[in-house]
């Protein structure tokens, strides 16, 4: 696993040494990058379940201002600092060890132009893409990593999906917030 583009192009990153962590592939993460390039520079990232913190790290190395990673597992969250460390990245980031539902909830009033979310392909999203919906900036995108053959829902809070791309066993489906009707 490494970093496909920006200033740490092709850092290798620490995998998990434990099974029950799923990294996000780097085909699969070239290709959300390669959709979500021109919102990057600058940017106020959400890694929610961030597992190895790939994402996050490859928003670091585009050019995001501000990188939050929310993982529940100790380990993982272990493996993240590791891997930031090996990046030389000293900061603009913050790593959360909670549950990403609630850690959302501490985050009140914190304003994302990106979230990420790589749920286990087991779990339902709708709840953590309301959740994220939450404190996702109005102009703001969230992309979902799911199993290809569990289709990602319409539309959860106040978010709707506006895009999918599949790419092997995986998909990206991304959401937005609801436009609403203008007043008549």
């Amino acid at each position: 696993m490494r970093v496909i583009a920006g200033s740490l192009k092709g850092r290798r990153l620490k995998t998990p040494t434990w099974e029950a962590l799923r990294p996000t592939a780097d085909k699969l993460r070239e290709t959300l990058f390669n959709v979500v390039a021109p919102r990057i520079r600058g940017a106020r990232v959400l890694d929610g379940y961030a597992g190895t913190g790939a994402l996050g790290i490859e928003a670091i190395s585009r050019g995001a201002a501000q990188v939050t990673f929310v993982e529940r597992d100790r380990r993982a969250q272990d493996l993240i600092a590791a891997n930031l460390a090996h990046c030389g990245i000293a900061g603009g980031y913050v790593i959360i060890r909670d549950s990403f539902v609630r850690a959302l909830s501490d985050l009140d009033g914190v304003w994302f132009d990106l979230v990420l979310l790589d749920p286990p392909y087991d779990q339902p999203a709708d709840e953590p893409i309301a959740a994220a919906g939450r404190c996702l900036a109005p102009d703001g995108l969230l992309v979902l990593e799911h199993a290809r053959r569990v289709a990602a829902p319409a539309s959860a809070g106040m978010l709707v999906r506006t895009r999918q791309l599949i790419s092997g066993d995986s998909a990206l489906s991304i959401f937005e917030r609801r436009q609403l009707a203008p007043d008549r």
